[in-house]
């Protein structure tokens, strides 16, 4: 039996093993548990109840985890988006006025339209589109993407009205600990230690807890807490006109957010083939499809593909197993939530900034030699993580690609959509900008 799963998995191929992918799967998980209490929090304020949202978001973690590894057979992780919840609580419920079940009838319309898409192949149009020059930003831009977000979580990096950001309170007690944390997971990992992401991070949280830095909640949830959220979300009322620029905005930031996660975890993992092409994109894409509508029908916003898989992936994960193991835990989360979000940020901050300086290699494959790469490159790369966004970066890139294509005199007929996707991308940035 394990020897057939070793098959299907390509555990030979990939140069992988069970105990590699279990150890990555727990890091994955423990970088990314945090959602378990942030995204009800957010949802919370939308008047959707506390219980029934970490219920929810455990559940549709631990299925679109499970499907991508199980189905897609790739090492990437999925759970409720950060960036999507706010817009969901605080633009759409909050500053228009909708109802959180309607606006759940929105999420589930995006995800209709991403398995749509999907399956007449539309969206592995727009990934194939996506200029091969671009790739490699996309992961190094990520990468730094998720460097801030850990420098910023233990900070050592604060925001300052003066300079933008700045250096934090180097005597804080959390700032001590993540430092603390960034020096034992380098040191293992200088010294290459197996599991070393997963030692620190557990290390850090001791290291937390005896600083008094951990938070105990014994409340009790329970698979039954998510009936008041399942099946409540109102289709019908999401599908007036009115609400066309709502799914819209889920569909966008979700499309261009999850092509840059795949382009990132994937180029760090070697998942890419000969072509600069990631097999089985459909099974990917219809697993994210999926994930989205199992999220929307029990009660949490859209779903996407984690940035934080690639700790997994630095961990060692390559196939499936990995984000199957972090599903399964989300499902053990569900019952021991509480033991979960004693994970403090000052004990994951660490990991993401080595995450970040990992997956900062790919670098070294722009051609900075050539203005027509190096350009579209740089914007992509520094875009990412000054302005907080995937689908930021990788517009700037294109759009910035395209353009100099077209000045160039370069224009190709077979180009076709790179160039439409360019000119959607500059209505959308007009469209950000107005009023």
């Amino acid at each position: 039996m394990l020897r057939r799963l070793e098959q299907y998995f390509e555990f030979e191929q990939l140069g992988t093993n069970w105990r590699t992918e279990i150890l990555a799967g727990m890091t994955t998980f423990v970088t990314m548990a945090y959602i378990v209490f942030v995204n009800p929090s957010i949802l919370h304020e939308a008047g959707m109840p506390f219980k029934a949202v970490v219920a929810a978001t455990c559940f549709c973690a631990a299925f679109g985890s499970i499907a991508m590894g199980a189905f897609a057979r790739y090492p990437i992780a999925l759970a409720p988006g950060m960036g999507l919840n706010a817009y969901f609580t605080y633009t759409v419920v909050k500053g228009m006025g909708v109802p959180w079940e309607t606006a759940l009838g929105a999420v589930f319309l995006s995800g209709v339209a991403f398995l749509i898409l999907t399956l007449l192949g539309i969206r592995q149009l727009i990934f194939a589109a996506i200029p091969q020059e671009l790739y490699a930003a996309v992961a190094s831009g990520i990468g730094l993407f998720i460097a801030l977000i850990g420098l910023r979580n233990s900070g050592i990096v604060v925001a300052s009205p003066a300079t933008l950001v700045t250096l934090g309170n180097l005597r804080d007690r959390g700032t001590l600990v993540a430092i603390a944390g960034l020096l034992i997971i380098s040191a293992l990992m200088a010294w290459k230690v197996r599991g070393a992401m997963l030692i620190g991070i557990l290390t850090t949280t001791v290291l937390a807890a005896l600083c008094g830095l951990t938070h105990w909640s014994p409340e009790v949830y329970r698979v039954s807490d998510i009936a008041a959220t399942a099946g409540k979300l109102n289709i019908r009322a999401a599908w007036s006109l009115g609400f066309a620029e709502i799914v819209f905005v889920f569909f966008f930031v979700d499309l261009f957010d999850n092509i840059g996660t795949l382009v990132g975890v994937g180029k760090k993992a070697g998942l890419f083939d000969h072509a600069s092409q990631i097999p089985r994109i459909k099974r990917i894409l219809l697993s994210d499809a999926s994930a989205t509508i199992a999220g929307s029908l029990a009660g949490t916003s859209t779903v996407v593909s984690y940035i934080e898989s690639a700790a997994g992936v630095v961990a060692g994960g390559r196939s499936g197993v990995t984000a199957i193991v972090a599903g399964l835990l989300f499902i053990v989360a569900l019952f021991v939530a509480p033991l979960a979000g004693a994970v403090p940020a000052s004990a994951t901050a660490p990991a993401l900034i080595i995450v970040g300086s990992m997956m900062m290699t790919q670098v070294t494959e722009i051609r900075w030699d050539d203005p027509m790469v190096a350009i579209p490159a740089f914007l992509t790369l520094v875009s990412i993580p000054l302005t907080f966004s995937i689908a930021n970066g990788l517009a700037f890139g294109f759009t910035a690609y395209a353009l100099l294509r077209l000045l160039r005199g370069e224009f190709r007929r077979e180009q076709w959509l790179v160039y439409l996707l360019a000119a959607l991308f500059i209505a959308r940035f007009v469209y950000l900008g107005r009023g």
